[in-house]
């Protein structure tokens, strides 16, 4: 074989092997494009759920604030609700602790016909008071 014979094949088997080489590096391109397809349609909907979990966060938050808000007035209007009966309560003392209404509980309990002892009980006066209050009722409507 001559000189030109052996450089013919070296070039073709040169050939050969950049070829080879040329179809290697074509696959894993193929390969590469395809786990590229992968990561961007990947990353799509991780972007998309992002987007909802965003949203959903959004509407967590703002319905948390109506919540407060809601709260808020309803605390207020509980603690109004509080001070009116406060009021009454007070007004309610005043008047159980007034010495026309104990009289007018205990004449009315006589009238009915309850005991004695009863009516100081509930009146929380001594029996000795309900028997006065009885005694004066008796002399001024004699």
């Amino acid at each position: 074989m001559s000189l030109l014979q052996w450089a013919l094949l070296s070039i073709g088997m040169l050939e050969m092997v950049l070829l080879a080489t040329i179809v290697v590096l074509f696959i894993r391109l193929r390969r590469s494009e395809t786990l590229f397809v992968q990561l961007r349609q990947n990353q799509k909907e991780l972007l998309d759920k992002l987007q909802f979990n965003s949203q959903l966060e959004q509407q967590l938050v703002t319905s948390f604030t109506k919540r407060q808000k809601e709260l808020s007035e309803l605390d207020e209007k509980l603690q109004s609700r509080a001070d009116e009966l406060r009021a009454l309560v007070d007004q309610a003392k005043k008047y159980s602790d007034s010495p026309r209404l104990v009289r007018q509980v205990v004449l009315s309990g006589h009238d009915r016909g309850e005991k004695k002892q009863v009516l100081a009980k509930q009146t929380g006066l001594s029996l000795e008071e309900v028997d006065w209050i009885i005694d004066q009722s008796r002399s001024s409507r004699s």
